[in-house]
């Protein structure tokens, strides 16, 4: 079990985590998710007791992360967004080196992850060779050497090509089935293939938590309708839009050409005739209007609309 307990972070002035609190229970693989800035590499680095939190708690099956930072490590695995490689080392001895470091049998183990992470045939090559995918494999193998029972991974997927994404995804799926997994991603279609449950934070607080299934059923009955139009400026058909009954949200779509607009409609009423009769009546001209339903994406960007912040 990992209980997270009020946890809040703090750089100089800036309160980069807000009194997080949550549970992750066995069996479960779990995405962090939220927009840069919003402190999902500082949460990870305090699950990892790579950071201490300034107020509140973490505990990994009842051992305290700031208490016994040493312990943790002993159960964890931990893979940062920069895996931490050495690319002037051999594969092999670079997970011996990792084994060395952990106290273990590198004979026992070496042969263990190479073939759960699919690097066989890449373990006397220089890490500096290797793929960007190839480099996560062994990335994730000095993370699983010493079979932790939690796994962290920050953007495991970042950077990879289509088909990495897929091998990544199915290794993590893996894993999942044997340890408590969290990760941070940016890729929405990564966590509703990957992830049982998802936590959305937001200016480094909790703004949704529940299980992948929920999210999206609490999304269903709703609908998004992209709307292109010309003639005026997002402010004045921001407002002209809204006043349509059903209508949630108007939000602004970057465009340089049009004023491009992501409505958000609730009902069964397909509003599309009323923003088009709206349009029109105010002697505008339509380009496009695409209705689709809800998806996490969505959720997301409702969640956390309007924050453009660095990456903390």
């Amino acid at each position: 079990m990992i209980d997270v307990n009020g946890v809040t972070k703090f750089y100089g002035d800036f309160k980069a985590v807000d009194n997080l609190t949550f549970s992750i229970k066995d069996g479960e693989i779990t995405g962090l998710l939220g927009p840069n800035g919003a402190g999902k590499t500082t949460t990870l680095r305090m699950l990892s007791s790579y950071l201490e939190p300034d107020f509140g708690s973490v505990e990994i099956n009842g051992i305290n992360t700031k208490e016994s930072p040493i312990d943790i490590k002993k159960i964890i695995g931990y893979l940062p967004e920069a895996a931490p490689l050495y690319s002037d080392m051999i594969v092999y001895d670079y997970l011996g080196y990792i084994c060395k470091i952990r106290g273990i049998d590198s004979r026992e183990q070496i042969p263990l992850v190479s073939q759960t992470c699919r690097i066989k045939e890449v373990m006397h090559k220089n890490i500096n060779e290797l793929s960007k995918g190839y480099k996560q494999r062994v990335g994730l193998a000095q993370a699983i050497i010493h079979d932790p029972e939690v796994l962290i991974l920050d953007e495991p997927t970042s950077g990879l090509d289509p088909i990495e994404i897929v091998e990544i995804r199915n290794l993590i799926k893996e894993l999942g089935k044997k340890k408590r997994v969290i990760l941070s991603t940016h890729i929405l279609q990564e966590v509703e293939a990957t992830c049982d449950r998802v936590i959305i934070i937001n200016k480094g607080k909790i703004v949704a938590d529940d299980t992948t299934a929920n999210l999206l059923d609490s999304a269903r009955g709703k609908k998004v309708i992209t709307v292109k139009i010309s003639g005026t400026p997002f402010d004045q058909a921001s407002l002209a839009l809204s006043a349509i009954d059903g209508i949630v949200s108007v939000e602004k779509l970057e465009d340089a050409a049009l004023t491009s607009m992501l409505v958000t409609a609730s009902g069964i009423t397909d509003l599309r005739p009323a923003i088009f009769e709206t349009v029109v009546k105010n002697g505008w001209v339509l380009y496009e209007m695409k209705q689709d339903h809800l998806s996490l994406e969505n959720v997301f960007r409702e969640l956390t609309a309007g924050e453009n912040n660095e990456k903390i």
